[in-house]
């Protein structure tokens, strides 16, 4: 537990982390503004929201790839911890996939396309539901969270895994798909992309998806007490910035194998379908939308 800070210093500690996520192509737009008009207010309405009851709350952070989940998640970590003096715990939806060996034999029994991570099916639930429920426990333990090595495609050895010590006021859960919501089989008929087209002519995948998109992965999100939808303006940005996101990762994964452009372009014709859906129904359905413009700024909040 850290201890409450000046606005200044906050201001401050704000600054230097943004410094450290930066890229020269890519530099962060009007910070302070930002801070002051976006992330400031949602930290405010998610204490008030806790001070209620002081009931540990579970804070959902959702959006397309690469559309800045992750650096928020940290702001408002960081802004929750040293203005609110709360303890937050954070993970992402992708520290939760299932192992390379896990995700072979599925693909294996049910489809090929399950062989590329990233959809409802390619993540452990069972893991994930019971971490939730032992940082909720009345009777504390220190909590184990799994870490996912994307340059490997596959889960990280336990040692590597991310211990939490002190039960948390906040749980921030962010990913992709985190609060989306399933569709009717009618919707699912119509090929989205040449991907679904010419490999999976018998919806065979799509069901499935959508099965567990509607069974699993909606009673994890249905623990959700608010989300967070950060809206991209169209799915092409989501390849842009997964692009960028990549590059992001080469600077950092000290050689590590990385995708290319053309296989980005692909990899994210297996988000398509769910992605273009939640543009249309979460907008509405979120309690709070941070609206990104084309060039990647925020540049509008709503509470619902």
């Amino acid at each position: 537990m850290s201890k409450f800070v000046t606005a200044k210093c906050l201001e401050k500690k704000y600054l230097s982390f943004l410094s450290s996520q930066e890229v020269k192509s890519e530099p962060f737009y009007n910070k302070l503004g930002q801070f002051k008009n976006f992330y400031l207010p949602i930290c405010e309405k998610i204490y008030k929201d806790y001070k209620k009851n002081n009931k540990i709350k579970i804070i959902g952070l959702t959006g397309g790839q690469g559309a800045g989940k992750s650096t928020i998640t940290q702001i408002v970590r960081l802004i929750l911890n040293y203005k609110y003096n709360l303890k937050v715990t954070y993970f992402s939806i992708d520290d939760f996939y299932k192992t390379l060996k896990q995700r072979t034999n599925f693909a294996n029994k049910i489809s090929k396309l399950f062989k590329i991570r990233g959809v409802p099916g390619t993540h452990d639930t069972g893991l994930l539901k019971k971490t939730f429920s032992n940082l909720m426990k009345k009777n504390f333990k220190p909590v184990l969270i799994p870490t996912f090595d994307k340059s490997r495609d596959d889960r990280a050895p336990k040692k590597k895994w991310k211990k939490i010590n002190h039960q948390p006021n906040i749980i921030i859960f962010e990913g992709w798909c985190v609060g989306a919501n399933s569709q009717t089989n009618k919707d699912l008929k119509k090929p989205i992309n040449i991907l679904e087209k010419n490999e999976d002519p018998k919806l065979t995948w799509r069901k499935r998806v959508n099965k567990e998109l509607k069974n699993e992965y909606r009673k994890i999100f249905d623990r959700i007490d608010k989300l967070i939808f950060l809206k991209v303006p169209n799915f092409e940005c989501v390849y842009k910035w997964s692009l960028l996101q990549e590059k992001k990762l080469h600077l950092t994964s000290k050689g590590k194998k990385i995708m290319s452009a053309s296989q980005i372009r692909k990899f994210i014709m297996y988000y398509q379908r769910i992605t273009l859906q939640m543009l249309k129904d979460l907008t509405n359905k979120s309690d709070v939308v941070l609206y990104l413009d084309n060039k990647h700024r925020l540049n509008k909040i709503r509470f619902n």
